[in-house]
């Protein structure tokens, strides 16, 4: 090889500097196409007539002047090698005619122009054998070209893109740089750059500025011919570029509507302002109240209202019946039988069913996102499953490597050899016996191989990691070779060809003496973001796994291999020999580690139970004194009231299995709580009620019991039957989640009050017997001297709460496919056009509009258009590529004939040209071809084949018909719960208003339709309606605490309203804090701000009740006693109950217990306390029900007034 100087006598029009092949370029090794390079010859341009003019024609039109008047300076056999060469370009950018006809423009000059060289300036030639006698070959030249004409050429091909992945194809084609950074110098660089694969000889583009003559050889004049503008018509005919590839060829697009701004009244925030005007009108109304109801009038027997003898009849008629019932309970305590129902409800668990798939758990099966989701996973299947690796080697060194082709290069201590083989060992090593399968299955039983789906083996694997540039073979990493380059002889090893692939990373071809090429054998290529790749800290590796659906035996196999890759990661990991740090996911992980979080917090559940299950049996007890210590406590009460709770939920839990209601892990994490809290706050009262009451001479002890019952049984049955029915209606919630907590906590608290009015009843005359009897408890045959005084006990909060608390409270003031339905006609012109982007298609097809929308991602959430089959299909059908051709010869002549086989077998294109450029097959051809599109797998010759890209795109019935397809693009990147919710909205406005174009094309049917789905679609969806279902749920859980309290106090509706009006305000004041406090609203703080309202209830509704049926004169004297007497039971009982077990979730791991078990039931526990215990005393002292007179008088003689008096009578 020697370099070339050119005399200035050999730059001058009609000239030829090369002339005809000289064989292959002897310094390229691996090439995707042959290098064949052509021979020096600085002769004449030739005169063209025949086969030789009209060749020149076809491939080079625009150097046609006319037959008899046209020169050149290539051969047949020139002009057909360029042809070859051009028709790998013309794959991606025939898409744009002007485009295309541009590129084609430059080589054509610089091959085949009759004043070559004024355009080439030779600097290689090479002395090689060629048919047999020595030729010089030129292995490299420059190209001077006019700015102009460059830059124009790249304008017209920047935007043109592929539609199978929605990028630009200029970034195949510019290298290193891509899109984003490629200009016109470098994309004529690259193209003239031997490495590329496609390139047979070095080319060294000058691009020059008008009049710039600096550098330029005597003679050399910079070609500047006109690029066609994309928006322009060719030549021969082709139409101007659509707007998806083209800018200039877009029409005027108003941009969306700008998001509604911040509501704002005065200048500052609206709703602020409206709470201020309504604060000072509640202020000001209250103000009035206070000043015409200064004093209080106590009513006189004769002016006996209906609601007063109504209220009366029906606390009586409770009362009584409660009464008669817990004396006959305490009377047979040994054979109350409940423990039959219990157990034959627990016997259901044997068949209890856990949901874990987080879709099952909070998507409704009738969402649209749910519906859409099936739909999408019937005809295409899930979404494949992504496992991935990230490994680090902190505290190796790096070194600098001296590369001979590079210069020197700095590695990082991750880049070493040993770790590469390492980490390729590890992808080897993934290995199980499958019962499934029955043999031991590896990666390629399960991993995505889009281009051999059918039968893949693991090189087919997508699996993007650093040793796919080695093919994942050892041979290749351990290669060795001497190059020489500019003299120098030197060893080259893996770093020179992998500093190569990272360097060009779109190449097609190889290192020079290199046995590998860069690319992976599922062609997956990598894309890179800076130029420090050598530097790198970390590696990625990613396993790309077909996904099934649940009851598919091949999802089992996945999950096991899964599996097992975690198994051999954590290994790895623990190893004291691994050189890696890893961190680690896989598509279960999550299912995994909710799993796993959820167990080891079980011991934390269980030490807040038992702390609960403490306080409760020392709370419990008297203690007179120290002597009868073991007498009165009430350990076993305790643990019973506990059990009552436990075998309340098992029988719930079993019921609900039996009829094949699934439950989930929230529901055995909640449930037991909030039972535990309604069961435990009635124990209290109960328990507390009879140690506060003295027997009554000649009463026994039964009798007594029943007569306690009989006043707290009606409170207790007023909370339990409103938290009961409120969870029954909050089944109506179309959360699956949210409907099976509800029901299993409704039948649950039902279950626990029904078990405290028998088996609760029971255990406690059992428990007063032994107490009479001065029995120590846990030790029966132990008694001791000292008699149970007959007495009440007040323990220690009635007389605090009597003497101190109430008088004082009293006195203060966070891929997307478009899929289609069946119902258009994708095989008509029309149907065609009005979804693809290219030359010829609607301005406002489908994929045009997703392609606007893109242009404001801040609003539209999309960031590249949508990839396009029919796009891809009429490219691929195309006759100016060798995409689709037809046998002529041989057994399969007629059928279809991939682009890899020769010319010789297959001489007949699918289409023929047309006149305009727009490619339109026939619905016949439509029909005929795409299966074979589907199924055509790219490689070089033709990367538009379908099979990987689009044959699980395209859902056809057994008639052929289409009855689903997709479109795939991409959001931008979401990165919480507002930006997916946002980004699902805006992508079913798209989608809707292109079911709307789509269903004006002719032939399309009426109920035809595009949604837009992803897999993050199911869980996002219930915060577009999350507010509404609160909402819903909510008031369905608050209309039963208004009605029952209404009708279990006698129509009593102004005790109704204010028990409501302070439930609300929990709830109301609970979402407050949650927002101060970074508690996300969602469906997890959905049910637990329904059971806010069941633990409301608790602590409201028995200080209404007991306010109501209160005899003091004053609402402020009946205020104090019920504070005193059933606040004391409600702060003992619920508060103090919650809030030791609640605390000890604080230590709980799992971000679900901390945040929504930990921090939301403290806030709901402390605002009920606050609301309960402080302000609806204070509200009830000013708003609450005058005296009833009947009370009153009952109080003086119990039988004065009948429950049956007519209301008519005052």
């Amino acid at each position: 090889m020697r370099a070339w100087a050119s005399s200035e006598s050999q730059h001058r029009p009609g000239y030829c500097a090369f002339y005809e092949e000289c064989g292959r370029n002897p310094t390229v090794g691996g090439s995707l196409i042959p290098p064949i390079v052509p021979c020096l010859n600085y002769s004449q341009a030739r005169h063209l007539a025949g086969d030789h003019y009209r060749r020149l024609k076809e491939v080079c039109p625009m150097l046609d002047q006319g037959e008899g008047k046209t020169y050149a300076c290539c051969s047949l056999q020139q002009l057909s090698s360029l042809e070859r060469s051009l028709t790998l370009s013309k794959a991606v950018l025939v898409r744009c005619p002007s485009c295309a006809e541009n590129f084609a423009h430059l080589h054509c000059v610089t091959t085949c122009s009759p004043n070559q060289t004024q355009t080439v300036n030779v600097t290689k030639v090479m002395n090689v054998t060629h048919l047999g006698r020595p030729r010089d070959a030129v292995v490299a030249y420059q190209a001077y070209i006019s700015n102009t004409f460059a830059e124009g050429a790249f304008q017209s091909c920047k935007n043109v893109r592929i539609p199978a992945t929605g990028g630009f194809a200029i970034a195949t084609m510019c290298g290193r740089y891509g899109s984003k950074l490629c200009t016109a110098q470098r994309w004529y660089d690259f193209q003239g750059d031997t490495s590329n694969g496609l390139a047979p000889l070095d080319i060294d583009f000058r691009l020059l500025k008008e009049n710039d003559t600096t550098g330029v050889p005597e003679g050399i004049i910079p070609y500047n011919g006109r690029a066609l503008g994309c928006n322009e018509v060719t030549t021969s005919g082709g139409e101007a570029c659509s707007c998806q590839d083209c800018l200039d060829s877009c029409p005027p697009v108003p941009p969306p509507p700008a998001p509604p701004g911040p509501f704002r009244l005065l200048g500052a925030d609206g709703f602020l302002v409206i709470s201020i005007i309504l604060l000072c009108l509640l202020v000001l109304a209250f103000v009035l109240y206070l000043s015409v109801s200064l004093r209080q009038r106590i009513i006189t027997p004769s002016e006996v209202s209906c609601t007063d003898k109504s209220s009366f009849a029906a606390q009586a008629f409770m009362s009584q019946q409660f009464q008669h019932w817990g004396t006959l309970m305490a009377s047979y305590p040994l054979t109350v039988s409940m423990a039959i129902v219990v157990a034959v409800f627990s016997a259901g668990l044997k068949s209890i069913e856990l949901t874990t798939d987080p879709v099952e758990l909070w998507s409704s099966p009738n969402s649209r996102a749910r519906q859409e989701k099936d739909f999408h996973d019937k005809h295409f299947t899930p979404f494949f499953r992504t496992n991935q690796l990230i490994l680090t080697a902190p505290g190796r060194k790096g070194h600098i490597y001296d590369s001979l082709l590079f210069g020197k290069q700095n590695f990082s201590g991750l880049l070493s050899k040993d770790l590469i083989l390492e980490l390729l060992d590890l992808q080897r090593k993934i290995q199980f016996w499958s019962e499934d399968l029955n043999k031991t299955a590896t990666l390629k039983d399960v991993c995505y191989a889009p281009l051999n789906p059918s039968n893949p083996s693991l090189t087919d694997c997508a699996v993007n990691s650093l040793p796919q540039y080695f093919q994942n073979s050892l041979d290749n990493i351990n290669a060795k070779v001497n190059m020489t380059e500019l003299g120098v002889t030197k060893e080259v090893d893996w770093r020179d060809h992998l500093i190569y692939c990272l360097k060009y990373v779109l190449t097609c071809g190889r290192l020079q003496g290199s046995v590998s090429s860069c690319f992976a054998k599922h062609t997956h290529k990598k894309r890179h973001f800076n130029d420090e790749y050598t530097n790198s800290e970390a590696f990625i590796l990613t396993f790309s796994l077909n996904n099934y659906v649940r009851d598919n035996p091949k999802f089992k196999v996945a999950l096991q291999w899964e599996t097992e890759f975690l198994k051999i990661v954590q290994d790895y990991q623990r190893s004291p020999e691994a050189n890696f740090t890893f961190a680690y996911m896989a598509e279960r992980s999550l299912e995994d580690e909710i799993n796993r979080t959820t167990a080891e917090d079980i011991p934390i559940f269980m030490i807040s139970y038992a702390v609960i299950f403490v306080y409760i049996a020392v709370a419990l007890g008297e203690y007179s004194s120290c002597k009868r210590l073991l007498v009165d406590s009430k350990f076993l009460v305790g643990l019973g009231g506990i059990l009552v709770v436990g075998c309340s939920v098992l029988a719930s839990m079993g019921f609900y299995s039996w009829i094949g209601i699934p439950s989930s892990l929230v529901i055995l994490q909640v449930v037991p709580f909030l039972v535990l809290a309604v069961g435990a706050d009635n124990i209290f009262i109960f328990v507390l009620e009879h140690q506060r009451d003295v027997r009554r001479s000649g009463e026994t002890r039964e009798e007594q019991i029943g007569r306690v019952l009989g006043q707290v049984a009606p409170s207790m049955l007023l909370c339990s039957l409103s938290e009961s029915v409120c969870f029954f209606l909050g089944a109506l919630s179309t959360m699956p989640a949210v409907k099976s907590f509800a029901l299993y906590a409704a039948l649950a608290v039902l279950m626990d009050f029904v078990l405290q009015m028998t088996a609760f009843v029971a255990l406690l005359s059992l428990d007063a017997r032994r107490q009479d009897n001065n029995r120590c408890e846990l030790l029966c045959c132990v008694t001791v001297s000292k008699d149970r005084p007959n007495e009440p006990n007040e323990g220690f909060l009635l007389p605090f709460m009597r003497k101190y608390y109430a008088p004082v409270l009293l006195h203060l003031g966070v891929p997307v496919y478009f899929v289609t339905k069946k119902g258009y006609n994708f095989n008509t012109v029309e149907g065609m056009n009005g979804v693809c982007s290219s030359v010829g298609c609607d301005q406002f097809s489908m994929t045009q509009k997703i392609r606007y929308a893109t242009d404001y991602p801040e609003r539209s959430y999309m960031a590249i258009p949508a990839n396009s089959w029919v796009d891809d299909f009429i490219d691929w059908l195309n006759p100016g590529s060798k995409c689709c051709r037809l046998y002529t010869l041989g057994p399969n002549a007629g059928n279809f004939c991939p682009a890899n086989i020769s010319a010789i077998l297959c001489g007949k294109r699918c289409m023929p040209i047309p006149g305009d450029g727009v490619v339109r097959p026939t619905m016949e051809q439509f029909n005929r071809f795409l299966p074979d599109f589907l199924g055509n797998r790219p490689d070089l010759q033709c990367s538009k084949g379908g099979l990987g890209a689009y044959d699980t795109s395209v859902v056809r019935d057994e008639n052929g018909e289409i009855i689903a397809t997709r479109f795939m693009a991409y959001h931008t990147p979401l990165t919480n719960s507002q930006e997916f919710t946002a980004a699902l909205l805006k992508a079913r406005e798209l989608a809707d208003e292109i079911t709307e174009g789509m269903r004006k094309i002719p032939g399309t049917s009426p109920d035809f339709e595009v949604f837009p789905y992803t897999i993050t679609y199911v869980f996002y969806e219930q915060y577009l309606t999350i507010v509404q279902e609160g909402l819903f749920n909510i008031s369905l859980c608050l209309l039963p605490t208004f009605v029952v309290c209404c009708l279990l106090l006698g129509l009593d509706l102004r005790s109704g309203l204010l028990n409501l009006l302070t439930i609300i305000m929990i709830v109301v004041d609970t979402v407050g804090v949650m927002t101060l406090w970074g508690i996300d609203y969602n469906a997890v703080a959905l049910i637990n701000l329904v059971t806010a309202v069941g633990i409301s209830v608790e602590f409201v509704s028995h200080m209404t009740r007991s306010f109501a049926l209160s005899t003091k004169n004053t609402r402020v004297e009946r205020a104090k006693e019920a504070t005193a007497n059933m606040g004391s039971a409600v702060f003992a009982g619920v508060a103090m109950t919650n809030l030791p077990g609640i605390l000890v979730l604080a230590f709980a791991k799992a971000q679900l217990i901390q945040i929504f078990f930990f921090r939301l039931n403290l806030v709901i526990t402390l605002l009920g306390m606050a609301h309960g215990l402080v302000f609806l005393p204070v509200l009830l002292s000013y708003f609450g029900m005058i005296t009833n007179c009947i009370f009153s008088r009952r109080t003086q003689s119990p039988y004065a007034v009948t429950y049956a008096a007519p209301c008519g009578n005052h």
